[in-house]
């Protein structure tokens, strides 16, 4: 046995002494250097004075503690470190700054001392009847272990690729001291078998510190999110307390009653209690289960509402767009409901609600949630978050809105979360299922309404910051009479038709006439555009009756020459509305040479003119590639921005809309990608004069 011990800790002190030049090798490189240099050096020190000593059959336990005491106060230095860094953006501000943490220091001295000086020791031992060291090296376990779980639980997902495999390394380190200490404090003896093998197990957790000292070099960006300031509310904490509970039961059973199967059913305990910490170290849904008891016996409230805030205000303040935003959104209600994933739906000029953002939803969801649909009219009138467990138990509540396109058991969503600014609905989240299925309270109510007023104002800002990007963009271009850019190149459009047709044609007289007549127009709204821009204006709104018919057969004789070629239909040969007739022909003109432009020459392309009691119909129809219904959503009504490229400017679509809804009309777009488009445009009939 003594051979065995002796291989034993010379195998870690051979070990910790092979990482040591891996610690200084990148010294400016790791960020906690100097803490992990220490650490390293006192578990050298530590394993190879234990070989040394029981090289020579001088080892007492009592000189071996005080050196493992260090030991272990390095390795929480580290810890601490790690956790400082994010606190208070420094390595060592935690050990000043934290009550806890001086506790902690005021124990670990006072038990080095009780450890060095054999006659304090013995003294506070007859006053208190009890040798306190076995304790003490019990709760130093359990200390480790709460730092492990701190550092890995509140570390940001990617940074658990740098940390995790310290944490393993440490957390095995600190669980064969405890399992060591802990039966051995129950038996008042030592237990050599287990504590001459620790020798090994440290040895074999170098490889795993290696690991992490090398990820720590390339990752100094140390992040780990605050975690509640209660921090004994760890399952590792609980996890502790019923594991010595236990122990001491099947201990005391083991002294008093015997039995040939207690060695063996001891060792069936430990194994299982290990495992059981484990699992609940690394598994979500655990931990879910875990939150939600305690929250639940545990805690006045279930909550921490000024943590919550704090960390969400923080958060938000580093985004940089409002594309990070709504994946942002997403995952803090998500954790908050402890779910998996979710769906952002944004509401876009037209009052509807598009798919901004998802995020493992698991079927496919609707790209587009009409403003007059049930479920968009429910939460405007009740302002509910709604909950699928509570519609399972309770469907008459939710009587008012049709919840099937959303209920299926596949879909597998649990909430949806409306999110309102003044009363005015901006967006909404639909959430799967939580981890740990459970009708949310009112305290889930509150947080969740609480943090999508934070969220909605976010957006609101975002949205507030977009609009006054895209204003200072109008004023720049304004500058630059962007409308009269635009209104010039059609008038070049007509010129260019002229000069490509004039080879062929110039002997016809009906093509002299027409290009006359053609050059007549062009210099009249040139002559008009210069005495609007004599007077300071671009655009004026002098409304007389207009003829679409008319107006539809100059829009076919300017997009003649483009191909496909323009299809008229029209059964009127009178339809009359207010309006200016060259802003009316510039607008169909455009619409209809953007639909010849997304069509094949063989494809077709016609312009429909019709009307109603009211209303005059016209209707631009294309076969060509089509549009999505996310680009509709965003950007085909928005200024500044074309799918042309260069070779379009990004303001005819919108100063169409624009114009059609000054006039009372309307505007809309039916598109399929690689199957075409139709834009419908409806506009009031001029009232005839008896």
């Amino acid at each position: 046995m003594d051979n065995y011990s002796y291989y034993s800790y010379l195998a870690a002190a051979a070990a910790y002494f092979l990482l040591l030049p891996l610690a200084l090798i990148g010294i400016k490189k790791n960020p906690v250097a100097i803490s992990l240099i220490v650490a390293v050096v006192m578990s050298l020190t530590w394993a190879g004075y234990t070989a040394f000593l029981i090289y020579n059959d001088e080892l007492v336990t009592s000189e071996i503690l005080p050196l493992e005491t260090l030991r272990d106060t390095a390795w929480f230095f580290l810890l601490s470190t790690l956790i400082s860094r994010q606190q208070f953006n420094n390595n060592y501000s935690l050990l000043f700054k934290s009550r806890l943490a001086n506790g902690m220091a005021l124990l670990m001295v006072f038990i080095l001392v009780l450890e060095v000086f054999s006659d304090l020791r013995y003294q506070i031992q007859q006053f208190l009847g009890q040798d306190l060291r076995l304790f003490a090296h019990v709760v130093f376990a359990i200390i480790g272990l709460m730092l492990v779980e701190q550092l890995y639980r509140n570390a940001t997902l990617d940074l658990h690729w740098t940390v995790k495999f310290l944490c393993l390394g440490l957390g095995a380190l600190f669980t064969i001291d405890f399992i060591v200490y802990s039966k051995s404090l129950l038996f008042v003896k030592l237990d050599y078998l287990l504590w001459n093998s620790r020798g090994f197990i440290n040895a074999l957790i170098v490889p795993l510190l290696a690991i992490s000292i090398l990820r720590l070099q390339i990752n100094n960006a140390l992040r780990i999110t605050a975690s509640r300031k209660v921090v004994f509310h760890t399952t590792v904490l609980l996890g502790s307390g019923l594991y010595l509970i236990l122990m001491s039961l099947a201990g005391f059973y083991i002294r008093d009653y015997g039995g040939n199967w207690g060695g063996i059913a001891q060792i069936i305990f430990i194994f299982l209690a290990v495992l059981l910490l484990l699992i609940l170290f690394v598994s979500g849904k655990a931990r879910a289960i875990a939150k939600v008891y305690f929250n639940k016996h545990f805690f006045h409230y279930r909550y921490d509402y000024r943590d919550e805030w704090i960390k969400l205000s923080k958060t938000i303040a580093q985004l940089d767009s409002i594309n990070e935003l709504s994946g942002f959104i997403i995952k803090t209600l998500s954790d908050l409901a402890d779910s998996s994933g979710g769906g952002l739906w944004l509401k876009n000029e037209q009052g509807d609600f598009y798919l901004a953002e998802e995020s493992n939803l698991g079927f496919y969801p609707p790209q587009l949630v009409k403003a007059d649909q049930s479920l968009i009219q429910f939460m405007l009138k009740k302002q509910w978050i709604i909950d699928f467990v509570e519609f399972s138990n309770y469907p008459k509540v939710y009587n008012e809105v049709d919840l099937s396109q959303w209920q299926a058991e596949q879909n597998n969503i649990s909430l949806i979360i409306p999110l309102f600014r003044q009363n005015d609905l901006v967006a909404f989240v639909a959430l799967t299922k939580a981890k740990v299925h459970r009708q949310l309270i009112w305290e889930d109510h509150d947080l969740l309404k609480t943090v999508g007023m934070q969220l909605t104002n976010a957006l609101a800002l975002s949205h507030a910051s977009d609009a006054l990007s895209r204003s200072r963009q109008f004023e720049a271009y304004n500058r630059l009479s962007a409308y009269l850019v635009h209104d010039l190149k059609n008038l070049v459009a007509q010129i260019s038709l002229i000069v490509k047709n004039a080879e062929k044609h110039k002997y016809n007289p009906e093509f002299i006439d027409d290009s006359i007549e053609t050059l007549k127009n062009v210099v009249y709204k040139i002559e008009h555009l210069l005495n609007q821009l004599k007077k300071g204006q671009v655009k004026t709104d002098n409304k007389i009756i207009v003829n679409l018919a008319e107006v539809i057969k100059d829009v076919a004789i300017q997009q003649a020459g483009n191909k496909p070629a323009l299809q008229l239909t029209s059964n009127q040969d009178k339809i009359e509305v207010l309006g200016e007739k060259e802003k009316i022909t510039a607008i169909l003109g455009h619409l209809v040479q953007n639909a010849q432009e997304a069509t094949a020459e063989n494809g077709i392309v016609s312009l429909e003119l019709s009307k109603d009691e009211n209303q005059a119909i016209i209707k631009v129809i294309d076969n060509g590639s089509g549009m999505d219904n996310k680009f509709i959503a965003e950007r085909l009504f928005k200024p500044f921005d074309t799918t042309k490229g260069n070779a379009g400017m990004g303001i005819g679509v919108y100063e169409a809309h624009d114009y059609i809804v000054k006039q009372s009309g309307s505007c809309d777009v039916e598109s399929k990608l690689g199957v075409g488009t139709t834009f419908t445009i409806k506009l009031p009939l001029a009232k005839q004069e008896d």
